[in-house]
């Protein structure tokens, strides 16, 4: 079976992790977050750049994701080279080394009504 699934660059044009929340921590912390999938036999190397309307980019944020396995990453928890400012706009690239997919998800819950946002990130040809 082939299981190069994917692609090995993914960008997500909108990011915006909202500066407060309304329920308890860790659940309800308002985040923006990316799931990755390998079903590679190999680990996935990831490298993250991030874009700001007014400086330059930021990265790479280095990540791995096992071999066949799946995983969550909170841009909130992104910290090397540093944290991602809450209340901002940005966008990131994220680059593999090994095929992969790539889900977006925001979770507002500024309210105590909550928005859960998701969409699949735009996969660059490789």
């Amino acid at each position: 079976m082939n299981n190069k699934i994917g692609h090995t660059r993914w960008v997500i044009p909108e990011g915006y992790i909202p500066p407060g929340s309304h329920g308890p921590a860790p659940e309800f912390t308002s985040h923006e977050a990316f799931c990755v999938l390998n079903t590679n036999e190999t680990d996935a190397h990831l490298a993250v750049t991030i874009y700001y309307t007014d400086r330059d980019p930021v990265g790479p944020y280095r990540l791995t994701v096992a071999a066949r396995r799946t995983k969550h990453f909170r841009f909130n928890n992104l910290n090397d080279p540093e944290p991602i400012p809450l209340g901002t706009s940005y966008s990131s690239v994220i680059e593999s080394d090994v095929p992969i997919i790539v889900q977006h998800t925001r979770l507002d819950s500024r309210q105590s009504e909550n928005a859960l946002m998701t969409t699949i990130a735009y996969p660059c040809p490789n």
